[in-house]
């Protein structure tokens, strides 16, 4: 008996099983649990039956549901005014074809209250059928879809009603519909409608049902690159106003805060002390990343605009010494005389008058001021090759010290104490960036202050009290600090003891009796603390981002795999919390540059994919930065090639792990990402069922066509490490994913900014057309006064709702391979 029962046991969690894999309501016979005549195989039972479930929608009087019978205008309402869950209205009589006695009355008039249903000449018209295009203002107007800017295609765009086109095409922008031809006419049966209004709310619940809702995580910091002023007494910050970061003045110890600045157009996006009483701030305009530098005093007055000057890039150099705060000039460089590249102009911080300072001889790309602020050291390129350049005084002339081949690197960072050396990131005989000492004497390196076998150097901590360098960072799979005096190892020991993580780092300078130091984590944005040095006590000033539960956010892992050519690829995994690490829908996200590189901390793209279920694959692949010489140009002319090879071999790693559902992998990128997304769509497209290229050149010809001018300096390193379109004009054609538009087989989305300096916006305007002319729909969002990457709160939101739609619609809910 005992065994008898454990076999039926096992039989009957079989059948459990089996009938779990099928949709809610629907049976191993394929026929429907509620409305026999809805069939398991029907293509919206899965729809009926979970909007039955929820008390949506109703069978007819046989007490079958009719699928595929015309649906009337009064079912509509019907089932609308459920499935927004209103409450009865105050009045019966909107329309005088509708009576209080209907079943429609309630609904049709709650739906009037919040103007869903509008009638014509005061008749609803209960009984008559609706259409496609009626249906599509319903849905537009009882949701509240908005325009988000994807620019929709409708073959039959010309047909629909004048009243109803904006909703249609809001439909299409929202995904409610994928056709090409909507049939705005057309009658809608019962169940097209149940499909319809399913897609719109299950849209609506992946915003805010997931772990974390989409708003919880796009939710602008309350407290942003917050700064102590010299004295140590006040803090500035950016916090939002009118849904744009301004500047807010707080005293340390004190609660109350004042805002200074009140931009409602674009963010303030840096900031800097000058004095205790003035700030300098940056912002650009529409996304040109042609930056402004601000002033502004603590109390808000005098907020001036230093450069004024339209289609004009301008950077902070140095401040000079006064004695007076009224005499402070500001060295800025600006390429107002030259969109190519940038001069040094002196800028008096009271008005704004500004002078030439030094003249760009036409090949200059960064000027190093000594300790008083004198310019004396520039890097200045020669085709691929760089220089150092250098004076002694204002009054001499720049001299060429050395000359570095295109693969080396060679960065002067500051002047030594003394101003007789140059602190530099150098290569030049090594593989990984080291800290060097240069002499312009005998124009060489006479000094490695710290170098490391393992990885670039990252940054160093610079003492002024002591005329040393304290500590210099570097990163492999996390961060890393290497010291080089005992005392601050010392202090930072006791600070990590007390934030109880090594996570964390010091904001200006580690001379100060009290120091800012910011705690960070893969979970959230961070949070900001005091120490006060003599009296070893740490206080938390700021929570970036105070609502966040760190709990309900997923790990970043470091990961590690072996390209098909041996190489060691390092990346980051980030799985969904809580989900088996077993088939699950993936995200591939490469990062831009494509000389950069991927880092363990918090990414706000990373959480939002995982919340939503994914799994969110990260990679360094070889071109990226950090991990020396030779792996940065392993990546030289390797667009669509070995640099995509990488990713590749990264998706199938994680798929011989188990943990990818071969059958459910997207991939999505900004800037070279989106390259690296496009290309992985043409050339291996059986691997991704999806695919999102956001600002992301298509056709490597016209993209190198196509560079801002204070790229120009940079052109002929852009050629080696991309291509030349001349010599290598077939290599290039061979990886532009426009040149091979024939070979996309799954559903691509795409977004631009207009005002885009770096990806022209045609980049992304003629792979749409390209793909369109086979027919091929692409949702393609395009946003004005926005540039390489959206800043602006509303239109963020609308990327990622966006995105989210787009990849849940096709990946995430495709059915689970076996």
């Amino acid at each position: 008996m005992k065994l008898l029962s454990k076999g039926i046991f096992t039989g009957l969690a079989a059948v459990l099983i089996g009938m779990a894999s099928l949709p809610a309501g629907a049976q191993a016979n394929g026929t429907s649990d509620i409305y026999p005549d809805v069939p398991g195989n029907y293509y919206a039972s899965e729809e009926i039956t979970l909007l039955k479930q929820r008390g949506i929608v109703t069978a007819e009087a046989d007490g079958d549901f009719h699928p595929d019978d015309t649906v009337t205008r009064g079912d509509a309402a019907l089932w609308l005014s459920k499935a927004m869950k209103l409450k009865k209205p105050k009045a019966l009589n909107a329309f005088s074809d509708v009576a209080a006695t209907s079943p429609y009355a309630e609904a049709v008039n709650a739906l009037q209250e919040q103007n869903v249903v509008q009638g014509n000449q005061g008749l609803y018209e209960p009984d008559a059928f609706l259409t496609r295009e009626q249906m599509a203002s319903l849905l537009v107007r009882a949701f509240q879809l908005q325009d988000n800017g994807i620019q929709a295609w409708l073959k039959d765009e010309a047909a629909i009603g004048q009243a109803h086109h904006d909703d249609v095409i809001k439909l299409k922008q929202h995904f409610v519909t994928e056709q090409m031809e909507f049939m705005p006419k057309d009658q809608v049966t019962r169940a097209q409608l149940v499909l319809f209004l399913y897609r719109v709310i299950k849209q609506k619940e992946e915003l805010t049902q997931s772990s974390v809702s989409v708003d919880d995580i796009l939710k602008l910091p309350e407290k942003a690159m917050l700064r102590l002023s010299p004295d140590g007494k006040t803090m500035v910050y950016l916090q939002p106003w009118e849904n744009r970061m301004n500047l807010y003045i707080q005293k340390v110890g004190e609660t109350e805060s004042k805002r200074i600045t009140s931009s409602k157009v674009e963010n303030i996006h840096g900031l800097y002390w000058i004095t205790n009483n003035i700030i300098v701030y940056t912002q650009d305009s529409g996304g040109t990343e042609n930056t402004h530098i601000h002033a502004v005093h603590t109390d808000g007055s005098g907020d001036i605009d230093l450069t004024p000057y339209s289609n004009v890039k301008a950077s902070l150099l140095d401040v000079l010494p006064a004695e007076k705060e009224s005499d402070l000039e500001l060295l800025v460089t600006m390429n107002k005389r030259d969109p190519k590249v940038s001069d040094v102009y002196r800028v008096k911080l009271s008005n704004g008058d500004t002078n030439m300072q030094v003249q760009n001889p036409g090949n200059v790309e960064g000027w190093i001021t000594d300790n008083w602020g004198k310019v004396r050291a520039a890097l200045a390129v020669d085709g691929a090759q760089t220089s150092l350049l250098y004076r002694e005084d204002d009054n001499k002339a720049f001299s060429r010290l050395a000359t570095f081949d295109a693969n080396d690197t060679f960065i002067p960072v500051m002047f030594t104490f003394n101003d007789a050396q140059i602190y530099a990131v150098s290569n030049v005989g090594r593989d990984k960036e080291a800290l060097v000492e240069f002499d312009p004497v005998s124009k060489q390196e006479t000094k490695v202050v710290y170098a490391n076998d393992e990885a670039d150097l990252n940054d160093i901590v610079v003492s002024y009290k002591k005329k040393s360098i304290l500590a210099v960072s570097y990163e492999t799979d996390d961060m890393h600090v290497h010291y080089l005096d005992k005392e601050f190892e010392d202090l930072s020991k006791r600070i990590e003891s007390k934030l109880q993580t090594p996570h964390w780092s010091l904001i200006g300078s580690p001379d100060k009796d009290s120091l800012l130091v910011v705690k960070y984590s893969d979970k959230s944005y961070g949070s900001y603390y005091l120490y006060d040095r003599k009296s070893d006590k740490l206080d938390k000033l700021a929570d970036t981002t105070p609502a966040f539960d760190e709990t309900k956010m997923a790990d970043m892992q470091p990961i590690s795999f072996q390209s098909r050519d041996g190489l060691t690829i390092h990346g980051y995994l980030t799985l969904p919390k809580g989900d088996p690490a077993n088939k699950l829908p993936v995200v591939v996200n490469p990062h831009g540059g494509p000389w950069a590189r991927d880092s363990w901390g918090y990414n706000m793209e990373v959480q939002l994919l995982a919340a939503q279920g994914y799994a969110v694959l990260q990679l360094n692949y070889r071109g990226s930065t950090g991990y020396g010489k030779a792996f940065l140009h392993a990546g030289d002319k390797q667009w669509g090639q070995t640099m995509q090879n990488d990713i590749t071999d990264g998706v199938k790693w994680l798929i011989q792990r188990g943990t990818a559902d071969p059958e459910r992998i997207a991939i999505y990128g900004a800037s070279y990402g989106g390259y690296a997304t496009l290309a992985g769509m043409t050339f291996t497209p059986d691997l991704y069922a999806a695919g999102v290229d956001y600002v992301g050149p298509s056709n490597l010809l016209t993209f190198l066509h196509t560079l801002p001018p204070y790229w120009e300096l940079g052109r002929q390193q852009m050629y080696q490490q991309v291509g030349d379109p001349v010599q290598d004009k077939k290599l290039l054609e061979q990886a532009s994913p426009l040149l091979h538009v024939e070979n996309i087989r799954s559903p691509l989305m795409i977004a631009h900014g207009v005002n885009d300096p770096r990806v022209n916006k045609a980049e992304s305007d003629q792979m749409v057309a390209a793909m369109r002319k086979r027919d091929i729909d692409v949702p393609y969002m395009v946003k004005q006064n926005e540039g390489h990457g959206y800043q602006k709160l509303e239109n963020v939101r609308d990327f990622y709702e966006a995105l989210i739609h787009f990849l849940n619609q096709n990946v995430k809910n495709k059915k689970k391979s076996a």
